[in-house]
């Protein structure tokens, strides 16, 4: 976050009083956090640059009540779109560091959970698991993905919207207590607004996930290999370079987590090949990703049907 080096001044009567916005930036550590956002995800430009933006809102409005300017406790629920693997689960619990850090939860906890979470499968059960969830969130971030799932039209035996009801009242009430993100498909997520719109009232930060740029994807691969003291040979770099181009085409693909998902794969089929040699192996062999590791997946023999390979 970018903090003017000039004071900003507060005149009361004859009085004048300054604060030093970089000063406070940094007894506040939250440039701590946004550094550590960077560090843990590639890319993502108009997202972090959000985040920065919304903590320096919340930073200036925390010097405002200081210095006894009138002011409201700002709505601080969020919406996150975009596809699986866009990092929105590790951009909420950065979220919900910044607000502690600020003082605005009291625990700075991330809660996530889904609709099966919240609502239950009978006539009485669904207040109680929502509730319960509500009671672990407070003080912090309640998380949830998917949250259109929450609302089936189609079904009116269904019991989400109970939990909707419960949600909405205590996203109102208890907000200085509370902050709500809702995430999902961006689509889906506009859908879910137009048919609740009590929850796109009270949603003060939409924030949309872009995919990522196969450099990205390939950084991120490279990035996580050596996290485990793994390295793709210039063959098997250009092998999966290859292979992110066409597993983006295929179904089911989602980011970060397709990637995570294909080295766990390569690296079974790297274990295999060097077992297969039956001959001792040397410390580089262990380390490296060959090409074959990575050309061995169906996404090179026709691509998928259902699976990741």
């Amino acid at each position: 976050m970018e903090a003017s080096d000039s004071m900003m001044s507060v005149s009361s009567g004859n009085v004048t009083e300054t604060v030093d916005l970089r000063r406070e930036l940094e007894e506040t550590r939250i440039e701590e956090v946004l550094d550590q956002l960077d560090r843990e995800l590639v890319g993502l430009a108009p997202v972090k640059a959000r985040i920065r933006q919304i903590a320096a809102l919340l930073l200036v409005d925390r010097v405002r009540r200081r210095m006894g300017l009138a002011a409201e406790t700002p709505t601080l629920h969020m919406s996150f779109t975009g596809n699986p693997g866009t990092g929105k689960t590790t951009v909420a619990q950065r979220m919900a560091d910044i607000l502690f850090k600020l003082g605005y939860v009291r625990k700075g906890h991330l809660v996530s959970v889904t609709r099966d979470d919240l609502v239950g499968q009978y006539i009485g059960h669904t207040a109680p698991k929502t509730k319960e969830i509500l009671k672990k969130a407070m003080g912090g971030v309640l998380f949830i993905d998917e949250a259109y799932y929450l609302y089936r039209q189609e079904n009116e035996r269904d019991y989400g919207q109970e939990a909707i009801e419960i949600l909405l009242q205590v996203m109102e009430n208890q907000r200085e207590d509370l902050v709500v993100i809702l995430a999902g498909y961006a689509d889906r997520m506009d859908q879910f607004f137009r048919s609740n719109p009590g929850f796109r009232s009270r949603i003060a930060h939409h924030i949309d996930f872009p995919d990522y740029t196969d450099g990205e994807l390939m950084h991120i691969a490279a990035t996580m290999l050596e996290a485990q003291n793994y390295r793709f040979s210039p063959a098997g770099a250009e092998a999966f370079a290859a292979y992110i181009g066409l597993r983006r085409q295929q179904p089911h693909f989602s980011n970060a987590r397709s990637i995570r998902n294909a080295l766990d794969r390569i690296r079974l089929r790297h274990a295999n090949r060097l077992f297969a040699t039956k001959e001792p192996v040397s410390l580089d062999s262990l380390m490296t990703i060959e090409k074959e590791d990575v050309l061995a997946s169906r996404v090179f023999q026709g691509g998928l049907l259902i699976k990741e390979a």
